[in-house]
């Protein structure tokens, strides 16, 4: 029968409606396109670009050249841009503040049609370590409070070019989703003295029916109360709340490279080539070490569309239990 579920971290209600989660699987079938579409991440393009910020490459390339496998760029039409200050204003009852940060692009791979699912490990290591170096470069700017990084998969999901690449914004704000997991962190550190995430994967470990994966350093799993369809996060078994740390730990960014490729390749196995969304969730750098929060991977398949009922009472409708989920996912192992 269908069920309520209530988030242990921001108190967040969804409904499982699990009496359809046996209806059939239709796996999406990529569409092949045309290798002549014009795209501006395509290798020999790099003069479409911005000029790099940092570029994978063979010692003595010269900068913009075609000797990359990977490059940051910054976004060509920005959300927000590093050239103006953040100057808070106040006209009345409403607030506002200039729209300063960074948007930057990192181009996965010179191959236009590669995806995570059929990149090596070591592809995948490389763009892990791409986004810890731009994120431990812009932490060093006091006026940036988070930084968010992202995968936008599928025209769906919000990508507006096919070529593999994610994205990373910079804000002097911290985002509301980020503070509502902060403000059930800490209400459950003030209680138990303990993180909530780390309590989560203890819970997970015990029940034995959501996890999909784990190897030494991270385990992969469909969250308890998922808002969507195959819901998936990926957190560091150790307590860690900053992700930029993961720089010191080599091993760690392996396998944490690791276990996201297989995650989607489990995904594209079982559900063929669905758009998605995948966001690095980590501490505000006022406060990036701290016992009570967790940095993790959340990855969203675009399965289903919120509609009037969603929008209107903020509860989320998942047709597919976690626990199935899992139990189907876990089947796609290579």
């Amino acid at each position: 029968m269908p069920e309520y579920r209530k988030d242990p971290i921001t108190n967040r209600w969804v409904i499982i409606s699990s009496e359809r989660s046996n209806r059939p699987i239709q796996k999406i079938e990529r569409k092949e396109i045309s290798e002549e579409i014009f795209c501006p991440f395509d290798k020999g393009n790099e003069h479409l670009t911005p000029p790099e910020i940092l570029a994978f490459k063979p010692e003595n390339s010269k900068p913009n050249d075609e000797n990359w496998w990977i490059r940051v760029v910054p976004n060509k039409f920005p959300a927000v841009i590093p050239d103006i200050s953040p100057k808070f204003k106040k006209n009345g009852i409403y607030y506002s503040l200039d729209g300063y940060g960074y948007h930057e692009v990192i181009i996965e791979s010179q191959k236009h049609h590669h995806k995570i699912y059929n990149m090596s490990e070591k592809e995948v290591e490389e763009i892990i370590w791409a986004y810890l170096i731009r994120f431990n470069e812009i932490k060093k700017d006091k006026k940036i409070k988070y930084i968010q990084i992202f995968k936008n998969y599928g025209s769906d999901a919000g990508a507006s070019l096919e070529h593999p690449h994610s994205q990373l914004i910079a804000t002097p704000i911290i985002p509301i989703y980020i503070e509502e997991e902060l403000k059930g962190a800490k209400n459950f550190y003030s209680l138990k003295k303990k993180c909530i995430f780390c309590s989560i994967i203890e819970q997970e470990k015990i029940d034995n029916i959501r996890i999909i994966e784990e190897n030494e350093h991270f385990i992969a799993f469909e969250p308890f109360a998922p808002r969507f369809p195959y819901e998936t996060w990926i957190i560091p078994k150790e307590h860690s709340s900053d992700f930029g740390i993961l720089r010191k730990f080599p091993e760690k960014v392996k396998s944490f490279a690791e276990i996201l490729q297989h995650t989607v390749y489990n995904l594209y196995s079982l559900l063929g080539d669905i758009p998605y969304n995948y966001m690095i969730h980590t501490s505000p750098f006022d406060n990036l070490n701290n016992n009570f929060y967790h940095w993790h991977l959340e990855l969203i398949p675009r399965l289903t569309h919120a509609a009037g009922f969603e929008w209107g009472s903020g509860f989320f409708i998942n047709s597919i239990s976690p626990e199935v989920a899992a139990k189907n996912l876990k089947k796609q192992r290579r």
